[in-house]
């Protein structure tokens, strides 16, 4: 892999990495930017205890904007985008719109491929591992900024999502603060370890292969599974094998094989409502690539990394949680009353019905 870092027309950082060693990266951003002005603040609700970020400038982000001009493409035929130059491999680049800023945070947008009609699914093992290496290379770099306590890396895909730019590419966060969720897995932590001497992550994870019926994938080095208590309809977690706190603290055979079980899990999300329910969802079996004519599903893929100074950090594990907000061809699962105003979810699909239909739609 090699890293090139540059600069954009209005000063935010943009960093190239690229497969070749020999890729050049030297194309210059011609665009009338001025500086980014950024309005984020981090305001502490003194009733739940957790934080809230204030980014009124994201108003003016970019919304819905057709193919041809979308800013995580390459710069090609006179169209200047976002990353200058006319091809690359992976591009991180400070968000324009970022939601923390400054002494609230940074934001960062991660580019996974050129291609604006792919997924990343659809990228190689190569490409995939590539990503990996960026995501780690960013919580490394995003690790050292003052202030920081945890590096968020993420996906977002699909419009039911929430997603405004269509491009494949994920996010970055760095957070002043630990995030309630991560709080709450610390916490629980804390008191299993005081309850039984053991480690919650690595006596969940032994639990789900001992039952093996949320089993989905298990590869020498990672295991996938619906978790037991699954908040949405399909939900998976990703663990190494080997407890590690962070993406930094993976060895060299959990990343060689991190790209083969991901992408598969990917591909398996994309089939999971095709040929159901009469077929609404594009023609085709269950099993193969994904048919022609498909629609993706919407999902959301979230590292859990333990926090920059967290008590024993090397207790939390490392894992990826991907799901999506589909319950049924056609239908989504809204958080509605009980969810939004009560945090208590209401799941329609067993995971063991979940996992079992994860398990069908296996690749040949």
């Amino acid at each position: 892999m090699k890293k090139t870092t540059t600069r954009l027309a209005d000063g935010r950082e943009l960093i190239y990495y690229d497969l070749r060693d020999d890729a050049v990266r030297d194309e210059r951003d011609h665009r009338p930017l001025d500086p980014v002005a950024t309005a984020s603040e981090i305001r502490h609700d003194r009733l739940l205890g957790d934080s809230v970020a204030i980014a009124s400038h994201r108003q003016a982000r970019t919304y819905h904007p057709p193919a041809d001009e979308c800013p995580l493409c390459p710069s090609r035929d006179g169209r200047l985008s976002e990353i200058p130059a006319p091809d690359y491999d992976v591009a991180v680049f400070e968000n324009r719109f970022p939601s923390l800023a400054g002494d609230s945070g940074r934001c960062e947008v991660v580019c996974f491929t050129p291609d604006h009609d792919a997924s990343f699914a659809d990228l190689t093992e190569e490409q995939a591992a590539l990503v990996l290496e960026a995501w780690t290379d960013r919580t490394a770099e995003l690790s050292q900024l003052p202030g920081v306590e945890q590096v968020f890396c993420f996906e977002n895909r699909g419009a039911e999502i929430g997603v405004t730019l269509g491009h494949p590419h994920g996010q970055i966060y760095a957070y002043p603060f630990i995030t309630p969720r991560t709080e709450r897995m610390l916490t629980s932590l804390a008191a299993h370890r005081e309850a039984t001497g053991g480690n919650l992550f690595d006596d969940t994870v032994a639990d789900e292969l001992a039952d093996g019926r949320r089993i989905v994938l298990e590869g020498e080095h990672w295991v996938v599974f619906v978790p037991y208590a699954a908040h949405w309809p399909y939900e998976v977690h990703l663990y190494p094998k080997r407890r590690v706190p962070d993406l930094l603290a993976l060895d060299e055979a959990a990343r060689t094989e991190f790209p083969q079980i991901y992408l598969e899990v990917l591909r398996r999300f994309d089939r999971i409502f095709v040929g159901r329910d009469g077929g609404k969802e594009g023609e085709g079996t269950s099993r193969g690539p994904r048919a022609a004519g498909a629609a993706r599903t919407p999902y959301i893929a979230a590292w859990h990394q333990a926090p920059l100074r967290a008590e024993r950090r090397e207790d939390f594990a490392l894992h990826l949680e991907l799901f999506t907000i589909r319950r049924t061809s056609g239908k989504l699962k809204f958080l509605a009353g009980s969810e939004s105003g009560m945090n208590v979810f209401i799941n329609d699909v067993p995971p063991e019905a979940a996992a079992e239909r994860l398990r069908e739609v296996a690749s040949e």
